[in-house]
C-alpha cells in the first residue's frame, strides 16, 4: 500500500499521502496547521517545522504522511524538506518511495547538495542494491548536483566494503575518464580492497602508482599494509615498512604499533611485542589502551593472568584509564580458568572506578559461574545483567536453569524460566526429562517442581 502512494506522488500530489482525520465540526480549519518557517535572525538559519516532525516520525508512511499534509495547507517545500523525507524512507530501506521522491525532486530542478547522494550511497550498500547506488552516481548531475571525487570515493568504498570488488575496480579504472584524478582516500580504498581479496601483489601495484602519480601515502595506507603483513606472519616486512613510515616523515600511530603488536604475540614474540611500548614513545607516540589490551590478551592465552594484572597495574601508572575492554580480558580469562571469585572482584574494581559493565562482561561472569556449579551468584548477576538492558545466550538460560532446579531454588528457577518466556527463549526439551527425572530419585517436592516446568511449558 505504501509503494502505491509513493508511486502516485508525481501524478496527483493530493492523493499520494493521505491526509490525517480531521476533528468534526468546523471541516474547514485544519487540525494543526503547520507554522511557518521562522527566522529570528538573518544569521541564523531558516527553522523548518518539517524537518524536526518527520525526524521524529516512526514510520515511512507517517513521514510521507506528514510531507501531504504541509502541502495541502499550503506549505512549500524545497530541498530541506526534501533531504529529510529521503533520509527517513532510506534509513527505513522504503527504496521505492526513493526513488519516486527523486523523480520529484528532478521534475522540479531544485539544486541538490552531494551529501544526500552519498547518504544513499551507503544505504543502498547496506540493502545489496549496488546496481541502485552506481547507477544514482551517474545520474547526479541531472539533480543540478555536481559529482566530486567524495562522491566517487564513497561509492568506492560502498562496493569494496560490501565485497562487489570487481564493480570496484571497473568504477576505479574509469577515474580520469570521468573526470576525476585519485587522492589518497581513493587509492587506500582500493588497497583495502586487493588485501581483502588476499592480492598482496596487487595492493603493491596500487602503492606504487600513488607514488608514481605524486600522491602521498597516510598513515591509514601503511596501517592498511603493516596489518596485512602482520596478520600472515611477515614481520620483516613489515618492520621495513614502519621504517619507511617514519624515513618519509609519516609518523606512525597507536592503531600501527597494535597491527605489529598483534603479528609478534601470534608468533609467540611477546617480549618483542612489549619493546614496541617503549619504541612508540621514544618516537613521541603515547601508548593507549589498546596496546595494552593486546598485551593482556596474550598474556591470557597463555595462562599468564597474574602478569595480566601487572599489566593493568602499570596501565594505571601511566594514568591510563582502563575501560570496558580492559577488564573484560581480565574477567574472560579468569572465568575460563575457574576464578570466578576473582573474577567478580575485577568486576566490582571496574563498577568503582565508573565503567559500567556491557553485555559480554555479564555473559562472561554468567557463564563462568555456571561452569562452577555457583549458580545462585549467577542469578544474582542475571538479576543485574537483565535491570541493565542486556540479556544472556539460550545455552546460558538453560544452564542457569537445571543448576537451580538441581540445586532445589524452585523459585530462582521459575524467575529465570519466566524471563526465558519474556524473551522467547526455549527451554531445551533435553532438560526437561532430566531435572524431572533427578527431581523424582532425590525424593524433592516433585508436585511444585512439575507445577512450575508445566506452566511455564504452557507459557511456551
Amino acid at each position: 500500500m505504501i509503494f502505491r502512494r509513493a508511486k502516485s506522488i508525481n501524478r496527483n500530489p493530493a492523493r499520494a499521502i493521505p491526509s490525517p482525520p480531521r476533528h468534526h465540526g468546523n471541516s474547514n480549519k485544519p487540525r494543526n496547521p503547520p507554522p511557518q518557517p521562522q527566522r529570528s535572525n538573518s544569521k541564523f538559519r531558516t527553522r523548518i517545522p518539517f524537518i524536526t516532525q518527520v525526524k521524529e516520525t516512526q514510520h515511512p508512511e507517517q513521514a510521507l504522511s506528514l510531507f501531504h499534509r504541509y502541502e495541502e495547507q499550503g506549505f512549500t517545500h524545497y530541498y530541506p524538506s526534501y533531504a529529510a523525507l529521503l533520509y527517513k524512507l532510506a534509513r527505513s530501506r522504503n527504496f521505492h518511495a526513493v526513488e519516486t521522491v527523486l523523480a520529484r525532486i528532478q521534475d522540479t530542478g531544485m539544486l541538490c547538495r552531494e551529501t544526500i547522494f552519498i547518504a544513499l550511497f551507503q544505504h543502498y550498500g547496506k540493502s545489496l542494491l549496488h546496481e541502485k547506488a552506481v547507477e544514482l552516481f551517474h545520474r547526479m548531475p541531472k539533480f543540478n548536483c555536481v559529482r566530486t571525487l567524495q562522491s566517487f570515493n564513497s561509492l568506492l568504498n560502498v562496493l569494496v566494503d560490501d565485497g562487489m570488488f570487481d564493480e570496484a575496480n571497473d568504477v576505479f579504472g574509469r577515474c580520469y575518464e570521468m573526470g576525476f584524478r585519485p587522492n589518497t582516500v581513493t587509492f587506500n580504498i582500493m588497497i583495502k580492497g586487493w588485501l581483502g581479496k588476499d592480492r598482496w601483489g596487487k595492493a603493491c601495484e596500487v602503492f606504487d602508482e600513488m607514488l608514481q602519480k605524486r600522491v602521498r601515502p597516510s598513515v591509514v595506507t601503511y596501517n592498511s599494509l603493516i596489518g596485512f603483513l602482520s596478520r600472515k606472519g611477515d614481520m620483516d616486512k613489515a618492520m621495513a615498512l614502519l621504517e619507511d613510515m617514519n624515513h618519509k616523515g609519516k609518523y606512525a600511530n597507536e592503531v600501527t604499533y597494535t597491527l605489529l603488536m598483534e603479528g609478534l604475540c601470534s608468533l609467540d614474540k611477546y617480549e618483542e611485542a612489549k619493546k614496541l611500548l617503549f619504541d612508540m614513545a621514544y618516537r613521541g607516540c603515547k601508548p593507549k589502551l589498546i596496546n595494552f589490551s593486546v598485551l593482556m590478551n596474550d598474556l591470557g592465552k597463555r595462562g599468564k593472568i597474574e602478569e595480566a594484572k601487572s599489566l593493568l597495574q602499570e596501565m594505571k601508572k601511566r594514568r591510563l584509564k582502563p575501560d570496558v575492554v580492559t577488564y573484560n580480558i581480565l574477567i574472560n580469562y579468569l572465568c575460563k580458568e575457574g576464578k570466578t571469585t576473582e573474577a567478580y572482584k575485577v568486576l566490582l574494581e571496574m563498577q568503582i572506578g565508573g565503567r559500567e559493565p556491557n553485555a559480554a562482561t555479564y555473559r562472561m561472569m554468567v557463564d563462568g559461574l555456571c561452569r562452577v556449579g555457583d549458580f545462585e551468584v549467577g542469578l544474582n548477576i542475571l538479576n543485574a545483567m537483565l535491570a541493565s538492558g542486556h540479556c544472556p545466550r539460550s545455552e546460558t538460560f538453560n544452564c542457569l536453569v537445571v543448576g537451580l532446579l538441581n540445586s532445589g531454588n524452585f523459585d530462582g528457577a521459575g524467575f529465570v524460566l519466566e524471563e526465558m518466556n519474556k524473551k522467547k527463549v526455549a527451554f531445551d526439551p533435553e532438560n526437561w526429562g532430566t531435572t524431572v527425572k533427578r527431581a523424582c530419585s532425590e525424593d524433592t517436592d516433585v508436585s511444585r517442581l512439575m507445577n512450575k516446568l508445566t506452566s511455564i511449558l504452557q507459557m511456551q
